[in-house]
């Protein structure tokens, strides 16, 4: 359900080629949430370092939103880079997988060519 890889660099260089990857398969960054600072200005600690970064690809995305507007619940797709136990990992939901949690069966190639997309940049990033 998870596509996860682990990679060298910190968050902030990972994020950054997260987003290079990202915008050289065609996809955009819509925007990214920095989790730790985010949290602190709520005044609330969180000490690892997290970046979530929602990207699209408009066009598959209107495909999917004009079938079932509900998995706009689930849009825009989203890759973490974070550190745990002193290693910085990348990783995405596959959307494959959240597909199933919709009843649309017509999506299913959409799904899988978005996931190939998700797993490529992410593939494109850890290797630096």
């Amino acid at each position: 359900m998870i596509y996860t890889r682990e990679t060298t660099g910190s968050v902030e260089e990972v994020a950054c080629r997260v987003e290079e990857a990202t915008a050289a398969n065609q996809f955009g960054v819509l925007g990214t949430h920095d989790l730790k600072a985010k949290m602190a200005a709520k005044g609330v600690e969180f000490d690892p370092e997290c970046r979530v970064l929602e990207v699209c690809q408009p066009a598959r995305a209107k495909r999917v939103l004009e079938a079932n507007l509900a998995i706009s619940t689930a849009l825009p797709c989203r890759i973490s880079v974070y550190e745990e136990a002193g290693k910085v990992m990348v990783a995405t939901l596959l959307p494959t997988a959240l597909l199933g949690l919709f009843d649309e069966p017509g999506l299913e190639s959409v799904a899988s060519e978005v996931e190939e997309t998700l797993t490529r940049i992410i593939d494109m990033a850890c290797a630096g």
